[in-house]
């Protein structure tokens, strides 16, 4: 493990500052790991760099303490994952969670029907935010909003697809890998996908493979938290501020050397 700030094993572990990676299990709220964790390690303050919904699993670096101060350096960095999307469902939430809202007949297209539409979407891509979003109007998230029976209008933004590829396709499943910039909606790709592709599409699974410099490598389980803890073992999962930071600044390096190089 590259990216690790071993501590003393005598620290408590309220009085620890950094980054702890977990790997978000299905079912939870980003919003709950940050207090189950903030409760095992009776920290001051615990943040997210990143939101995941409640069915995605995955990369969810959490700041501790001090850490806090430094979550507008990690939230502005792209993002990895591994998701499946079913073609022929469209659903009012975009994902495996709402309501059917339209199914096509049939579901038919050749591996490469599908990856052409996908070269599309890469690069600068304008996308409208889903209805069921965290996104604040008027200081109140759209997805409340929604849930009132309240329409409120939704601008379009500019995000970024660096990369996109189909994986494995059981239809009406296709998995596919995407490398995005921050603020991307995966289920509304899949939205956007199946209306271009005449069918309609839904996304059923999202794992967040990496987010920044972080990835699985640098995570463990939320089950893993308060035993680390109360052995005095957490301080050797622990990514400290500095080590965060300076791996960030490698990273944006490292992206525009490559992107430097292709130029040539």
């Amino acid at each position: 493990m590259t990216l690790k700030n071993r501590q003393l094993a005598t620290h408590n572990s309220q009085d620890m500052d950094g980054v702890l990676v977990i790997d978000k299990p299905e079912g939870i709220t980003s919003f709950g790991v940050v207090k189950m964790v903030k409760g095992a390690l009776k920290a001051k303050k615990v943040g997210h760099a990143g939101t995941l919904d409640p069915f995605a699993t995955g990369v969810l670096p959490l700041l501790i303490n001090k850490a806090t101060k430094i979550a507008s350096d990690l939230l502005d960095k792209d993002k990895e994952y591994s998701a499946t999307m079913k073609l022929g469902i469209e659903t009012d939430t975009q994902d495996l969670t709402g309501k059917v809202v339209y199914k096509s007949p049939e579901v038919a297209f050749e591996r490469g029907e599908i990856e052409s539409v996908f070269k599309g979407f890469i690069g600068k891509i304008k996308q409208t935010p889903p209805a069921f979003s965290a996104i604040k109007y008027q200081g109140i998230p759209l997805y409340k909003w929604t849930r009132r029976g309240k329409k409120i209008p939704r601008k379009c933004r500019m995000v970024e697809v660096y990369s996109l590829k189909v994986k494995a396709l059981d239809l009406p499943y296709v998995t596919f890998e995407i490398v995005c910039s921050k603020g991307t909606y995966i289920r509304t790709l899949c939205t956007d996908i199946g209306r271009l592709l005449g069918c309609g599409a839904h996304l059923t699974r999202l794992r967040r493979l990496r987010c920044g410099r972080f990835t699985l490598e640098h995570a463990i389980s939320l089950k893993e938290v308060r035993p680390l803890s109360e052995a005095n073992l957490l301080g050797d999962r622990l990514i400290s501020i500095e080590e965060a930071l300076r791996s960030e600044e490698h990273r944006a390096e490292s992206v525009e050397a490559c992107s430097d190089n292709s130029l040539l």
